[in-house]
Formats: C-alpha cells, sequence, structure tokens
C-alpha cells in the first residue's frame, strides 16, 4: 500500500483491498472508518489507522453481513466495545441456532413417516390428534405458532397427508425438547424444499454454508480484535501531527 510517513490517498487503501476510492470514501460516510483529516484545499488524509480500520471492517463482512458489519465498526469507533460485543454475541447465538435447526431438520427426517404411512385423504383435528395422542387444543397451539396451516370445511379443520407429515415432524420435535418457534422454522424449511425428500438433499450444502460461516467469522473478529489492538497502542503512544496535503492530486484524493 502506498504511503507517505502513514498517509494515505483514498486510492491508495482502495487499491489494497480492490475497491473503488469512490467505496473507501463512502464507507467513511457510514461511519465505519474514522472521519479522514482535510487538507486546506479539501483532499482526504488518511493514516494507518483507517487502513486498519478498512481492514477490519471488509473483514467482519463475510461472516456477519453489511449491517452487522457496520453496526460494530459503529460502536467500535465510537468507544462503545459493549454494543460491539452485544452485536457480536447476537450473530453466535444466531449461527448456534440455524446449526440446531439443521441438526433439527436431519433428525427429524430420519423418522419421517413415508407416503405409505400417511393418510391418502385429509383427516379432522380429531382424528390427528389421536393419531398423535395429542388434544386438539394442542393442534390449534401449534397452527397458531405457524407450525400448522390446515385448510378449513366451514368451520371444521381438514389436514392434508403433508399437514399430517408436519404435524409428525413438530410432534417429534417437541418431544425433543425444541421450542414451538424452532419448530416453526423447521416446518418452514421442509415446506420450502417441498417435502422432505428435497431437504434432505441439502442438508450437507447446509452444513457446509453454515461451516464457511463459522470460520469467516473467527477471520473477521480476529482481524477486529487486532484494530482493537492497534487502537489501544496508538491511544497509549501520542500521535504524531500530519501536516500538509497527502500524495497525489485529483479524484483519488478529493472528497
Amino acid at each position: 500500500m502506498k504511503s507517505q510517513n502513514g498517509v494515505h490517498r483514498p486510492v491508495d487503501l482502495a487499491r489494497a483491498h480492490g475497491l473503488s476510492a469512490q467505496a473507501v470514501r463512502n464507507y467513511e460516510e457510514a461511519g465505519v472508518i474514522p472521519p479522514a483529516r482535510r487538507t486546506p484545499s479539501g483532499y482526504r488524509v488518511y493514516t494507518d489507522d483507517h487502513a486498519s480500520a478498512l481492514a477490519a471492517y471488509l473483514g467482519l463482512l463475510p461472516g456477519y453481513g453489511y449491517p452487522a458489519a457496520g453496526e460494530i465498526m459503529r460502536a467500535v469507533l465510537r468507544d462503545d466495545l459493549d454494543a460491539a460485543l452485544a452485536v457480536i454475541d447476537a450473530a453466535h447465538v444466531q449461527s448456534r441456532r440455524d446449526r440446531d435447526t439443521v441438526t433439527a431438520v436431519a433428525a427429524a427426517l430420519v423418522t419421517t413417516p413415508a407416503p405409505g404411512r400417511l393418510p391418502d385423504r385429509p383427516v379432522s383435528v380429531g382424528v390427528l390428534a389421536h393419531r398423535l395422542d395429542v388434544t386438539p387444543a394442542t393442534l390449534r397451539k401449534w397452527e397458531r405458532a405457524g407450525i400448522l396451516a390446515p385448510a378449513r370445511s366451514g368451520s371444521a379443520r381438514v389436514y392434508s397427508p403433508d399437514d399430517v407429515r408436519d404435524a409428525e415432524l413438530a410432534h417429534l420435535l417437541r418431544r425433543g425438547g425444541y421450542l414451538l418457534g424452532h419448530i416453526a422454522t423447521v416446518i418452514e424449511q421442509v415446506r420450502a424444499a417441498g417435502g422432505p425428500g428435497p431437504l434432505a438433499a441439502s442438508i450437507a450444502q447446509w452444513r457446509d454454508r453454515l461451516t464457511a460461516r463459522g470460520r469467516a467469522m473467527l477471520a473477521g473478529s480476529a482481524r477486529l480484535s487486532d484494530y482493537l489492538d492497534r487502537r489501544a497502542r496508538t491511544r497509549a503512544t501520542p500521535p504524531v501531527g500530519v501536516t500538509g496535503g497527502a500524495a497525489g492530486s485529483g479524484e483519488d484524493q478529493r472528497g
């Protein structure tokens, strides 16, 4: 990266990451890197601190995504480390939930009733309740939670074979201790995939994506830790003032 005494042009920071100079300026305006000092002629003066902050932000993006990475960096730059860590914690909690969902789906698919075991016509709430050995009130509670979505025949609920399949999956997961909201997420995945068969084929890819995201979160956290260490060292040592203009000229520098 080109610099003179730790001073960088926008284009210098941009080239180091395959960005445009405008992207670097946009990140500054978004508050995810510190504000740049300006020369009397209006040129931005970036420092090694800006370069490190940009590297931290870009490192966070693959694992945490734009909204969370932005929240983290803005919190760090306003010296609210607790808020930054809260965003990181929330992202890891969500990652754990996603991983639990994959595990639950995979476990449920092992015991999903085969098509021949499902009824060949819609059944009433009483029939389904008896099949699962639960009360009709339990099925209505699952419906309110978004787990079941039976059709209506007049005022009566009518459960299709797919509804019965979903109810059996829900019953299995409930016995496994899963909360209703989590079960609703699993059932939604089954429906989106068009049933347990197509969903089973995507379990491996789903796990791979979670693993890649987890690795990216680790890498991003390491980049952020490096930046926090740098900020601490910089504050312990009075900075050398930057005077004069930055190297270069033109649109690669001007704000």
